[in-house]
């Protein structure tokens, strides 16, 4: 039985002990090498404190090292939570006020920084990947114990530290080497930052598989042919990317300009697929097993999986699929009572992987996950995601957009999710974003186009799609939409703007 996610690196580093475990800007390390690093880590955190299921915050670049850490504070018994080293210090002050970790590890590059946060010498671990491997005490876990701890933008402002289980992790790793056939002859183009829950699927994967885990510079992100150009270069045959980065590369038609990497298997999730988008690869990578995921943090990473099986017309939406397995997903309308088919609900959603809650915040956690309405029997957590979905006459989970997404203007209830799908599949509009100014009670959508289109020429457009009322009354056009630090486009930043009166 396993009882801690370690045991997915011990056993790979036993199997395949000189193989290739991470690539990074500076090197590789073997399996081997990493789970020694990581030994001397564990060894470390036990040098300094006899903690055990308390966060240990690591503050490191996505490195090789970080990884290290990440399995050190594992094999410690602790669970890892990975800080933003880009993080404003007046957010990760209050960040790590709400964690209060046991120890920060980081490296002297990065003191500095920690220091202009309020953290004390004390409390901070450095160079742990020097120490000499120790015996370490018999290891305790249980799979109910905290793995991690990622953070999670707060309405309130405050981030929610959601606290994910060795079993939800073991449970979403079993399942995904199996439906997508990971194994060690894979290469992992790692996409996500380490601080976005996206980053465990390429982690344990590559612990799991013996997939060698390459970890794209984040500056080869801006640059979409040098992008692809580097996954060539390293033979990445697996990717798991947030849909913003596959659009980047479909509308400068960087495929058509350069080797094409051998791609395999290419997965997506955090944001809506264009299907327009979707065909573009698809066209260039016909053999290729294509997948939907959705999911939100607090179950981790993915509840739901699609694998595209079928033709979609570019202005159709895709399905986010089914539940995957030990998972269940309900849809709930307005009165608590399960949604018919065709029609829309909240998604709720229970199974082993949902998280244990958030950190030190009672009070958020007794809100999100509660008792299944639909079973007054026994104790019986669901997660309440907030997302509103429907089920297709082909019995897939279709989404929506978001409960707080949806607003009533002019009367009338509407998704701004339905808005962008239905810019996005316009020909002139490369990326959309909706946005609701409730004080001017006025729709605005911020775009990026293939040519220049003004706003009457899109208002004439939309209004052969939407009904009058849903046609933004503010369109601007952007040279790129902005980006939040996990590659999403930032809504925040882009209703801040509406409010404070920018545009238009």
């Amino acid at each position: 039985m396993r009882t801690n996610v370690i045991e997915f690196l011990e056993a790979t580093a036993r199997r395949l002990p000189g193989k290739a475990a991470v690539i990074d800007a500076r090197g590789s390390v073997t399996f081997s090498e990493l789970l020694d690093r990581a030994n001397g880590i564990a060894a470390a955190i036990h040098s300094r404190t006899p903690a055990r299921n308390q966060p240990i915050a690591v503050y490191l670049p996505r490195s090789k090292e970080c990884l290290a850490a990440f399995a050190g504070v594992l094999l410690s018994g602790n669970a890892y939570a990975p800080l933003d080293t880009k993080s404003p210090a007046a957010r990760l002050r209050v960040l790590l006020g709400k964690l209060e970790p046991a120890l920060i590890i980081t490296d002297p590059g990065h003191l500095a920084e920690l220091s202009e946060a309020g953290v004390s010498d004390d409390c901070i671990l450095l160079d742990a990947g020097s120490t000499a491997p120790a015996k370490l005490p018999g290891r305790r876990t249980v799979d109910t114990d905290p793995a991690y701890i990622i953070h999670t933008s707060g309405s309130t402002g405050v981030p929610k530290g959601v606290v994910v289980s060795h079993r939800g992790v073991a449970d979403y790793i079993d399942w995904a080497r199996q439906c997508y056939g990971v194994t060690e002859s894979d290469t992992i183009g790692s996409q996500a930052p380490f601080h976005f829950d996206n980053s465990t699927l390429d982690i344990f994967l590559c612990f799991a598989a013996g997939a060698t885990l390459v970890l794209i510079p984040e500056e080869h992100f801006l640059f979409p042919l040098r992008l692809v150009e580097y996954l060539a270069a390293h033979s990445v045959r697996f990717i798991f990317w947030v849909p913003s980065v596959l659009a980047s590369v479909a509308r400068l038609d960087i495929l058509s300009q350069t080797e094409l990497p051998p791609l395999a298997k290419i997965l997506f999730a955090g944001e809506v697929m264009p299907a327009r988008c979707l065909n573009y690869w698809r066209a260039k990578y016909p053999h290729a097993l294509f997948s939907n995921l959705y999911g939100p943090t607090e179950i981790t990473v993915d509840c739901t999986y699609y694998i595209v099986d079928r033709e979609f017309r570019d202005d159709e939406p895709l399905p986010i699929g089914f539940a995957r397995p030990n998972m269940e997903v309900l849809m709930l309308d307005d009165d608590g009572r399960p949604a018919a088919e065709g029609e829309r609900g909240e998604i709720l959603v229970r199974g082993s992987a949902l998280a244990l809650g958030y950190w030190n915040d009672a009070e958020r956690t007794a809100a999100a996950f509660v008792q299944n309405p639909l079973n007054p029997h026994f104790p019986d957590p669901v997660y309440r995601t907030g997302d509103i979905g429907y089920r297709n006459q082909r019995g897939e989970i279709m989404f929506v957009g978001r409960r707080d997404q949806q607003i009533k203007h002019l009367g009338y209830r509407i998704e701004l999710g339905e808005i962008e799908a239905a810019a996005m599949a316009l020909p002139e509009i490369r990326n959309a974003c909706v946005v609701y100014d409730p004080e001017e009670s006025r729709i605005a959508m911020f775009y990026e186009s293939v040519r220049p289109v003004g706003a009457g020429e899109l208002r004439k457009q939309l209004l052969a799609k939407l009904p009058k009322y849903m046609v933004p009354a503010l369109m601007t056009a952007l040279p790129e939409l902005p980006q939040n630090a996990n590659g999403k486009v930032d809504r925040v930043k882009l209703a801040a703007a509406v409010r404070e009166r920018l545009y238009g």
